[in-house]
């Protein structure tokens, strides 16, 4: 059965602001499935949901990951920033560069992406960073997702897309679903780069 993007956010409004299960696993589940059939429809055939990849400190469970020859050579994060956004942008900010660089030193060759859903009628104004905290992420994310040839820098990543949502009264998706399109689109494209011999 198709999932829509839109479908994927309903479920998470459903369980994080309904059912006020803001850490239930399964909030993200929709999106999981989401990211499998897009990845799948693209000729990535045998992308899991909670896949458990070794790092070099610990191994991790990603949200979407797809393995070939015994190795992990994609893996996609789900993050959902909804509340608490003054503490919560910097923390996500953190999390991502060090479970980025666990994947990546354990295996260099992975292609990573994030799919971000924030929650936009919670931001506001930082002063300390002349921003707002939804503009401080995306201008962080936009620094950090340009891994390509030459530039390998570990911590750094292939891809990301920031679905914003209006979570005041039900569950808006105020973001170009098109957005998606083009992230999918990119992480193919560079995991066909790194793997010619298993997808072409």
């Amino acid at each position: 059965m198709t999932v829509t993007v839109e479908e994927a956010i309903a479920r998470l409004y459903r369980v994080a602001v309904i059912e006020q299960k803001t850490t239930s696993p399964v909030r993200l589940s929709g999106l999981a499935d989401f990211c499998v059939q897009e990845l799948e429809k693209r000729g990535v055939a045998g992308v899991g949901a909670e896949v458990a990849v070794q790092g070099f400190g610990r191994v991790k469970q990603w949200d979407v990951a797809w393995e070939h020859s015994g190795k992990a050579r994609l893996g996609v994060s789900l993050k959902s920033l909804l509340k608490n956004i003054p503490g919560t942008v910097p923390n996500r900010i953190d999390d991502l560069i060090g479970e980025v660089a666990n994947a990546q030193l354990h295996s260099p060759e992975i292609v990573i992406g994030y799919v971000m859903v924030f929650d936009r009628s919670q931001d506001s104004w930082s002063k300390k960073h002349d921003s707002t905290w939804l503009g401080l992420l995306k201008s962080r994310l936009d620094q950090l997702s340009r891994r390509s040839p030459p530039a390998w820098a570990t911590g750094t990543f292939q891809g990301y897309v920031l679905a914003e949502v209006d979570f005041t009264d039900a569950p808006a998706l105020r973001s170009d679903p098109s957005d998606f399109d083009q992230f999918f689109d990119g992480l193919v494209e560079h995991l066909k780069f790194r793997n010619p011999e298993a997808l072409r």
